[in-house]
């Protein structure tokens, strides 16, 4: 080895000492190992990983194109916050916020709108509670009222940062269950849980367990006959990490956005159906006006004064060039084409589980390009296996198709969802349906439960299950 230049010579790379001793796991090595030894030990470490593409549980964009993959390498090193050493930066953001607002029919005037870069929609979503938080108590100050029992209003198919939200901030979570009944939020339980302590109403426009929309139309209708009865000012946030990219270029009648009335802020993943890479949230407000002056942080050490809202500071620049790039790139048209494929398929695949006798659709039409199934129940009690097992054996082709129980009241229904994102094709999907045929062939070989089939028996006798859907 040549120490000076941290070079491996004519040396093999898995002829090398680091290649048969195990890779670091509790301490810094003494010693340095050279660049293509290092690489090639942590890119074994994904190796038996499922590929990205073929990852059909996750919302996250796992393909770009050539040039926005190259925009974002070549951007790596940026980080955003440092407005005065990238202020084009600064400016592409402000581009996209203004494109994203126009895009939710925002009304609001003025050449920059108003909204905020997020790592991410849960980022994104607690800047919009925040904001709705700190109007409610500042109302509640101005009128001398008690600011100690803050509450927010939500469907129980909320994603995890919520629950962050309302913990972090001591704000009480108040749901209404899902039920096979009600699937998507049901408005007048919803309204039932509001009181003058409600900072918001959090209606979900893709909700990750279903691949539905809440409907937002007819609960600001609904809710602003309640504020005019009760004298309440309870807005709404819409969480649309999936929706809000989804619904503007596949359903561009459907009010949802900032056509309604007491919808006030928005928020979602430009890294979901917005089509960057991991690292991207974008949240929107009706207004300045809404946006607490509180949330606002500014530095001048940095070379200049720097006003941020956020929770992170240093945040990567590289996914804002790649959303202007796809903005750009692909315009309105690009969108609902990369969209409307991706439905097709979900919609082609949705079919054919369909037409399985062993299985059942949970909704009849799809919102999303997503959508969840379970096992039939006349099937499902006589079958050996479960939806479990179903997705050990795809994982055993390298898909990977989630199954899990359902949120609370329903959690007995176990299902799986296939989420299609740009980088399925109609081919891809043609081989998952044949994986998961080939599947059910091997399950139903089965002359014994499997250990899933086991605990799914046992959890029926404490408690009836219930299949009606």
């Amino acid at each position: 080895m040549d120490k000076k230049n941290n070079t491996w010579g004519d040396t093999p790379i898995f002829g090398s000492r680091q290649m048969k001793e195990p890779a670091p796991a509790e301490f810094i090595p003494e010693h340095r190992t050279p660049a293509v030894i290092a690489y090639q030990m942590v890119k074994d470490e994904t190796f038996p990983q499922t590929q990205p593409r073929l990852n059909l549980a996750t919302f996250v964009t796992t393909y770009m194109d050539d040039y926005g993959t190259r925009l974002m390498n070549e951007a790596v090193g940026i980080n955003y916050i440092d407005e005065t050493e990238y202020p084009r930066v600064a400016v592409m953001c402000g581009r996209c916020i203004n494109m994203v607002a126009n895009m939710w029919n925002t009304p609001e005037k003025g050449d920059w709108k108003t909204g905020a870069v997020g790592i991410g929609s849960s980022e994104a979503c607690m800047l919009g509670g925040v904001a709705a938080w700190l109007r409610w108590r500042e109302r509640r100050k101005s009128q001398g009222k008690p600011v100690d029992k803050p509450n927010l209003v939500m469907s129980s198919a909320y994603q995890v940062v919520w629950e962050k939200f309302c913990q972090l901030w001591q704000i009480e979570m108040r749901t209404v269950p899902i039920t096979h009944k009600h699937p998507t939020l049901n408005i007048e339980d919803a309204l039932k849980l509001c009181d003058e302590n409600t900072i918001c109403i959090v209606p979900i426009a893709g909700v990750t367990w279903t691949g539905m929309n809440d409907d937002i139309e007819a609960l600001d209708f609904a809710l602003d006959d309640f504020n005019a009865k009760t004298g309440y000012d309870i807005p709404i946030h819409v969480d649309a990490a999936s929706g809000g990219f989804i619904l503007p270029f596949l359903n561009p009648n459907k009010k949802w956005d900032f056509r309604l009335k007491w919808v006030l802020s928005i928020s979602t993943s430009g890294h979901k159906y917005g089509l960057v890479y991991p690292g991207l949230g974008w949240v929107v407000w009706k207004d300045k006006k809404y946006l607490p002056k509180e949330m606002s942080f500014s530095v001048n050490y940095l070379g200049a004064s720097i006003t941020q809202v956020g929770l992170n500071f240093s945040r990567p620049g590289a996914q804002i060039l790649a959303q202007y790039y796809n903005f750009i790139h692909l315009g309105k048209d690009g969108y609902r084409e990369i969209h409307s494929n991706s439905m097709e398929i979900a919609r082609y695949c949705h079919a054919r589980i369909a037409q399985m006798p062993c299985f059942k659709n949970y909704s009849a039409e799809l919102e999303n390009p997503l959508f969840i199934w379970y096992m039939d129940p006349e099937y499902d009690r006589k079958a050996n296996w479960t939806l479990y097992d179903m997705q050990d054996k795809l994982m055993q082709k390298g898909w990977m198709v989630p199954a899990y129980s359902m949120p609370k009241n329903i959690e007995d229904m176990v299902v799986m969802r296939i989420v299609v994102r740009q980088g399925m094709s109609r081919d891809m999907a043609d081989m998952l349906l044949q994986d998961i045929t080939d599947a059910v062939e091997e399950l139903e070989k089965l002359q014994y439960p499997t250990p899933s089939r086991i605990a799914a028996q046992k959890q029926e006798k404490t408690k009836g299950k219930v299949y009606t859907h």
